[in-house]
This record gives structure tokens, sequence and C-alpha cells, in this order.
């Protein structure tokens, strides 16, 4: 299975060793996850029964494919007290235009949830 595994710049897993590292050969993308393999995680997460743990690889996957920028704007975000039901609103619809719907939805019941308990900006 290692063979299909590759790393965020398509490099192949077994070409990810310390020895490439040492060398100077790697650069972040060849250590950065790539979205296919999120998903398989996923995959295996629902087939043994554990639909929490899949939804979150799921999420994991759309997130992993938006710059980092991005994904640090949306949890400082999501932390209660610091946005507005607006906000939260912009936000999801920015993340459904990025191609992530499943995280535009947590962001949506997130935003209700702290509704109702008073935890808006």
């Amino acid at each position: 299975m290692t063979e299909q595994v590759r790393g965020y710049s398509g490099r192949p897993l077994d070409e990810v060793t310390v020895e490439a590292l040492r060398a100077g050969s790697l650069g972040p993308d060849d250590v950065r996850i790539h979205p296919s393999a999120l998903r398989a995680q996923a995959a295996v997460a629902a087939n043994h029964g554990n639909p929490q743990l899949a939804s979150a690889l799921g999420r994991a996957a759309e997130l992993a494919r938006l710059p980092d920028a991005d994904v640090l704007a949306a949890y400082e975000a999501l932390r209660p007290g610091r946005s507005t039901a607006d906000e939260l609103e912009a936000l999801a619809r920015r993340l459904d235009e990025q191609g992530a719907p499943r995280t535009a939805a947590f962001v949506r019941e997130a935003a209700s949830w702290y509704a109702t308990r008073g935890l808006l900006g």
C-alpha cells in the first residue's frame, strides 16, 4: 500500500526518508499529507464503525487543499466569542466556494450551536 501513498507534492512515501531529509532533498509539501490519504483514512474509519472520525477526516481532506492562511483564519473564526453569526456564515460561503462543503456545514452547525449558548462575538 505504501507505493500508493504520496506526499502533497506527489513524492512517493518510500522516498520520504531520514536520509532524504538530511540531504536536503525534501520540501514542506513532501511531508504534507495529501487529501487522498485523508479520504482513504476516512473510508477506513467509516468501515470500522467510527463515523465521527470519518467525518473529521473528510473535513481534513477538504482543508488540506486550502492555503495555510485560510485554514488558520477559519480556526481563529471558530473560537468561541470571536465571530458573529454573519461572519461565520461568510466563512461557510467561502468554504463552499473553495470546494469544502463538509467544512462549510460544520461551520454552520457551530454557528447555530454558538448562538444557542451565547458564544457568538
